[in-house]
């Protein structure tokens, strides 16, 4: 068992999320070396730990994940770290099909 408590869905969603869920960069490898802002995290994309749904969970870098924290996903894509010119993170440049379904599935 992981420290989000996901087991096996966890292994299934790093075979499935191997980009970034938002900026697509490569995340390298679990527990190996490398810069930290492209280690792997697990995001929540309602932000409500307790729904482990397999359509909930992304994987993304740690550059991402420490900047959304815990604000609403649309409320971040509008942040200055989504809008910068490195980054360009939008509703439309987002590629993951899970992230592109919640929000289709969430809108405002």
């Amino acid at each position: 068992m992981d420290k989000w408590g996901l087991g096996e869905l966890r292994k299934k969603i790093e075979k499935r999320d191997k980009l970034c869920a938002f900026c697509r960069v490569k995340m390298r490898k679990w527990h190996s070396k490398g810069p930290r802002g492209k280690a792997p995290t697990i995001e929540h994309l309602d932000n409500d730990e307790n729904n482990k749904d397999e359509s909930n969970i992304v994987m993304c870098c740690t550059s991402c994940n420490s900047s959304k924290g815990e604000k609403e996903l649309r409320d971040w894509l509008k942040s200055d770290y989504c809008k910068c010119k490195e980054k360009n993170i939008t509703e439309k440049t987002i590629k993951n099909v899970i992230v592109k379904k919640f929000l289709k599935e969430h809108k405002k």
